[in-house]
């Protein structure tokens, strides 16, 4: 291998990882929090909470919830909130009724930071962050 070919190899390297460094920043910057417990009114909706924190979206984002209690493979959706993409955190809070009801106890969360992008003229869904937690669930 020649000489011009090994240090164009290594630059080609060194430009890949600088691009990929700040992405990298800005992935571990977005987080998504589950507070440790849960709320039952008396007629079943399910209200969850935690805080997160994106930057960068160029089109509507959002919280979403679900929760599950047994199989952990069947989740029930609870409510979305609106999120603000601006690199500070905020709180979030969801209420719904699952399709089946839940009971109190434990139970396992999983909250998404997602935004709709429209860069390629279709809505996509595109992910800041992720979080699954176990909590427990309270009557209220």
């Amino acid at each position: 291998m020649s000489l011009r070919s090994v240090l164009g190899t290594a630059a080609g390297a060194a430009l890949l990882l600088l691009a990929a460094a700040p992405a990298a920043t800005a992935d571990s910057y977005e987080t998504v929090t589950v507070d440790p417990t849960g709320t039952i009114a008396p007629d079943g909706t399910v209200t969850l909470s935690g805080t997160y924190r994106c930057l960068g979206n160029s089109g509507p984002a959002y919280v979403s919830s679900s929760v599950s209690q047994g199989d952990p493979s069947v989740r029930h959706g609870i409510g979305g909130t609106g999120a603000v993409c601006d690199g500070m955190e905020h709180s979030w809070a969801n209420s719904g009724k699952p399709s089946h009801p839940v009971a109190p106890g434990a139970a396992r969360v999983e909250a998404t930071v997602m935004e709709l992008s429209t860069g390629s003229g279709l809505p996509l869904p595109r992910f800041h962050a992720v979080q699954q937690q176990d909590i427990t669930l309270t009557a209220s």
